[in-house]
């Protein structure tokens, strides 16, 4: 698969088009290729994207990304780590930023969010396929409002509802899942995310859904979600639902990623 990602032909990117973020670098760019791919088939929509560097580009992942993403913006981590510094600084936020060190998924909160940070986002993950034309979130994307976001399979946060609706004084939305997101960079209380990283650590330990978990949080705080139909934005899709393709979007976690790395990507790279 990730021989063919760097073989697919270019997807041009547009100064003006509809803006779209990833967080990526060596381990997830071909993932992130075969996903904007599937996106562009289906829709005649320009999208500017955004690749977020997760720590691990260079020379040649720059190259490879300015060959097959062409116009695509990349920010690189030293204006991430100027961005942090001017609105996370050490300082002030030092659980979030040690924390930062040693969970990336974290950054998909704090190096996306805090580049042009009164913005709205639309966040994807690299590990999903597109399969029909996504007309709900380009809607949004158009015109955005509210927070947009998926439903997960089964309810993955690494910490008790009880706990997370005591920290942040609201009812926790159920089986949200970070695959894809889009929201108002300005909603986050950085200074709620510190104390919530730290409360929910000190109570229950470290949990590899933090970042789903302080998510929810945030969205439950803020309320105004929208959550998009999970008969069309399929988190672990089945093995029939892979094989037939069905409904618009497939997120490739647990066991669906074998079929995903074995089947699903290949109807992609002859089109």
């Amino acid at each position: 698969m990730k021989a063919e990602a760097y073989r697919l032909a270019p997807v041009y990117s547009y100064p003006d088009g509809l803006p779209v973020y990833f967080l990526t670098g060596k381990q997830f760019l071909f993932q992130t290729l075969f996903c904007i791919r599937s996106l562009t088939q289906h829709t005649n929509e320009k999208f500017k994207f955004v690749l977020m560097d997760d720590g691990t580009f260079d020379a040649e992942l720059n190259e490879i990304a300015a060959k097959l993403l062409p116009g695509a913006e990349l920010v690189t981590l030293q204006q991430i780590n100027q961005n942090l510094n001017a609105i996370l600084p050490l300082n002030k936020y030092p659980i979030i930023r040690q924390k930062r060190k040693i969970y990336n998924h974290l950054k998909k909160l704090t190096d996306i969010h805090t580049y042009h940070p009164n913005s709205y986002k639309l966040v994807l993950d690299s590990d999903m396929l597109f399969w029909k034309e996504p007309l709900a979130v380009i809607d949004w994307l158009k015109k955005p409002k509210n927070i947009i976001n998926i439903e997960d399979s089964t309810q993955s946060y690494g910490y008790s509802i009880s706990l997370m609706e005591q920290l942040c004084a609201s009812p926790i939305t159920k089986k949200l899942n970070v695959g894809l997101i889009g929201f108002n960079s300005s909603i986050i209380d950085w200074d709620k995310i510190e104390h919530w990283i730290h409360a929910l650590e000190n109570e229950e330990g470290t949990s590899y859904f933090l970042e789903q978990a302080l998510t929810a949080m945030l969205v439950s705080s803020e309320g105004n979600e929208k959550r998009l139909p999970k008969e069309e934005y399929i988190v672990n899709p089945s093995n029939q639902q892979t094989e037939k393709q069905e409904g618009t979007l497939h997120h490739y976690v647990d066991l669906s990623k074998k079929p995903y790395f074995i089947s699903a990507w290949k109807s992609l790279k002859a089109k």
